[in-house]
């Protein structure tokens, strides 16, 4: 088997884009999730991917997704709304709460929707992105299907749960934390096995029986292990509470779970747009910011390590180097989505490099 190919990001938004209408997915939607499954390649998120195709493709064939709504308003204050996302396809859903979010801040000066009934909106980066390119401090958290039981459970509750906050800057790119409140997202673990890994490294997951286990096997079938503890388990909570007890949602297993082939999957979201010139000139804010991250970078590097980096830093050179040489995608991926293309009679790129 090949190791992997090489492609142009130009190239795989295209066909990204080609096999999510085959599928049944509008165009306007179909771009926007493409667009975003090829930020998170070009990031190096590669967990957060064109791979995350291979699961969206079974949900929009079981009529799990709404592909025509564009969600409806439940309720709406000066800085507030909660969004109904009506079982619709969850970028499209995210798009226009991160939308409404930035209007309301530009409004307000802070702008939070909560989201509920909405599906997989994909690299919580992308949506805290699009906050900061309006010159706003972006936040987004959503729940998902659980993956994650609850510190000393050993059963799920919980998903990977994400932290995303981005932050306009100065002279250098916005400084951007996206983490789950997990060691690693379940995406890694799917790399593995299309990868043909039998091992993880330690610390990644926990067996059925909640036991700390470094089997590809044992994880796929087991819970993943709680970034830091109890601590990874109490931020999760917070972003469940934030996302799915604020806006009437589903929470923790109540959502569908595609890989039983159960939906809608109901999952709930929330994202906060933060207007930094209501609190200090916009140019002052991303002059502190620079000083900030030199302080953090003027550090001396522990030994093993060349510089101090900072949140952001490594996906934005990622993305200046894949942007120029292409994105690598592994072989078991790239196998499968040509033949869900074959079976669309969606002609995969030529020219792609092995």
């Amino acid at each position: 088997m090949s190791e992997g190919i090489r492609i142009q990001a130009s190239e795989l938004l295209a066909f990204s884009r080609g096999l999510l209408t085959a599928a049944g997915m509008p165009e306007d939607r179909a771009g926007l999730v493409a667009e975003a499954l090829v930020a998170a390649n070009l990031r190096a998120v590669d967990s957060h991917g064109v791979q995350l195709i291979l699961h969206y493709l079974p949900d929009l064939r079981a009529g799990f997704m709404n592909v025509a709504t564009d969600g409806r308003i439940v309720s709406e204050t000066a800085a507030t709304m909660v969004l109904d996302g009506e079982d619709g396809v969850g970028h499209w859903i995210a798009r226009n709460a991160c939308d409404h979010a930035i209007r309301l801040a530009t409004v307000s000066g802070l702008g939070m929707v909560t989201v509920r009934n909405s599906s997989h909106i994909g690299m919580a980066a992308f949506w805290a992105r699009r906050m900061v390119e309006r010159g706003q401090i972006g936040l987004a958290f959503t729940n998902a299907t659980p993956l994650v039981a609850p510190w000393q459970g050993a059963e799920k509750r919980l998903s990977t749960n994400p932290i995303c906050m981005a932050v306009p800057g100065g002279r250098r790119p916005a400084w951007l934390l996206d983490m789950a409140t997990t060691t690693v997202a379940m995406g890694k673990i799917i790399k593995a096995v299309h990868k043909g890994e039998e091992t993880l490294p330690s610390g990644w997951a926990l067996d059925s029986r909640g036991r700390p286990t470094t089997s590809t096997a044992a994880a796929q079938q087991g819970l993943l292990m709680p970034l830091g503890g109890y601590k990874g388990y109490g931020l999760a909570m917070m972003v469940e509470i934030l996302c799915s007890v604020l806006s009437g949602g589903r929470m923790g297993p109540e959502t569908g779970d595609p890989r039983e082939g159960q939906g809608p999957l109901g999952y709930s979201q929330c994202f906060l747009a933060i207007d930094v010139g209501r609190f200090l000139p916009v140019e002052d804010f991303g002059r502190r910011m620079d000083v900030l991250i030199d302080m953090m970078k003027s550090a001396a590097p522990a030994e093993g390590y060349e510089e101090v980096l900072v949140a952001g830093e490594p996906e934005w050179r990622a993305e200046e180097l894949r942007r120029r040489e292409g994105i690598p995608i592994d072989a078991g991926v790239w196998e499968k989505l040509v033949a869900e293309g074959n079976g669309m009679k969606v002609p995969a790129p030529c020219g792609v490099d092995f």
